[in-house]
């Protein structure tokens, strides 16, 4: 796995039920968060447009660290509303650069701006992300791998969305970024083998 999204391979095992957690054994918030999120199968621009904006800020940084801060960017970032969100001018950088509920990156602010008005235009033209990412869902999805050594940081169908948001003017987007979010929304499943979450 990588960290739920991080771009480095975590192998840590909890319990669930008595049987093996995938990761994030240990801390409440993430144990929920492995439970009952990562590799659900997710869909709607707006819970979409969430998870990537958390995924670029998780960023150089551990994903537990963004999980806590969940609270605080939607409320900094309206709901993760498209509309709002692409209404947001400089003040509002400087304003959000203030608030300690999220990251305080000038560059991950600025980019979910940039990434609101992406999916705006988007709109626009009559396109919707979660159609953009459930077209990518590679034919062999659901993997069960022995460890997460074997998972790929990225793979043809992430780098294929990374260009393609990047294309449409979003930022913070790379190949394993967009792989992680894959993970994230249940595009792929990457539960290991014995996870009991994969029943």
């Amino acid at each position: 796995m990588t960290d739920a999204g991080a771009g480095r391979v975590s192998d840590s095992r909890g319990s669930l039920g008595g049987m093996a957690r995938c990761f994030g054994d240990g801390d409440p918030l993430y144990e929920a968060y492995h439970d009952d999120e990562w590799g659900v199968e997710l869909h709607g621009d707006v819970a979409l447009f969430e998870r990537i904006t958390l995924e670029g800020a998780q960023s150089g940084l551990s994903w537990i660290t963004v999980l806590r801060k969940r609270d605080g960017y939607r409320e900094a970032f309206e709901g993760f509303s498209p509309e709002r969100v692409a209404a947001f001018d400089e003040t509002d950088v400087d304003r959000l650069m203030g608030f300690d509920g999220i990251i305080r990156n000038r560059r991950k602010i600025e980019s979910t701006i940039a990434n609101a008005r992406a999916l705006m235009s988007m709109h626009e033209s009559a396109e919707s992300l979660d159609d953009l990412f459930w077209s990518l869902r590679p034919d062999e999805w659901d993997v069960a791998r022995e460890s997460y050594k074997a998972v790929p940081a990225t793979t043809p169908e992430s780098v294929a969305l990374a260009k393609a948001l990047k294309k449409r003017g979003f930022a913070f987007v790379g190949p394993t970024t967009m792989y992680a979010a894959m993970q994230a929304c249940g595009v792929v499943n990457d539960h290991l083998a014995g996870c009991p979450a994969r029943r």
